[in-house]
């Protein structure tokens, strides 16, 4: 599992990386963003990867790696958004966003090592094509639970399908760098 925790320290890194890119050119304005604008943001990613996994072929030349990093990008933002609430106007600088953005992306990852100590590291046998099927299923939950707006009577709440998010598309970069490793 240590190989899993470095590699997730990897992809985290390059996410955090282009969302403090994405800070500087636009500053938090991503604080007004509802729940299910999130929600939707995230769907329109993965929904996008499934119909390109689907047809074979792409006309925008935008990669499937770039939508799964949105995914996990939009996902802690949707975390924070939980914890702190949404704004009326942007009110984080960088450095407190970087702060909250990697103080949920602990989080996810704690769970991860949790799960992978009691699944094995099943998820490496998974394909890429069933891991956006599992993301859309979290989606779903989401959209559902928010349209109930946040009851549920047995079922985990907002934050653990966001968390399963993040650290789905996480595995996704991961077998498809270790895909691209195995094919150089």
């Amino acid at each position: 599992m240590e190989k899993t925790s470095q590699q997730f320290d990897t992809v985290i890194a390059a996410c955090r990386k282009l969302f403090e890119n994405k800070m500087q050119d636009y500053g938090s304005a991503w604080r007004i963003l509802r729940l299910p604008s999130l929600t939707d943001q995230i769907y329109i990613k993965a929904n996008r990867i499934r119909t390109l996994q689907e047809k074979g072929k792409q006309k925008v030349q935008e990669n499937i790696d770039g939508e799964f990093i949105g995914i996990i990008n939009y996902s802690l933002m949707a975390l924070i958004q939980l914890t702190k609430g949404v704004a009326d106007q942007p009110d984080l600088n960088l450095k407190e966003a970087v702060e909250l953005y990697q103080k949920e992306a602990v989080n996810a990852k704690n769970l991860m090592m949790n799960k992978n100590h009691d699944y094995g590291e099943v998820w490496r046998d998974l394909r890429i094509s069933s891991i956006t099927d599992l993301i859309l299923q979290k989606l779903l939950r989401i959209k559902q639970i928010e349209n109930n707006k946040g009851s549920t009577l047995v079922s985990e709440g907002l934050d653990a399908n966001y968390y399963d998010i993040v650290n789905y598309a996480v595995f996704a970069l991961i077998l498809l760098n270790e895909k691209i490793i195995l094919t150089k």
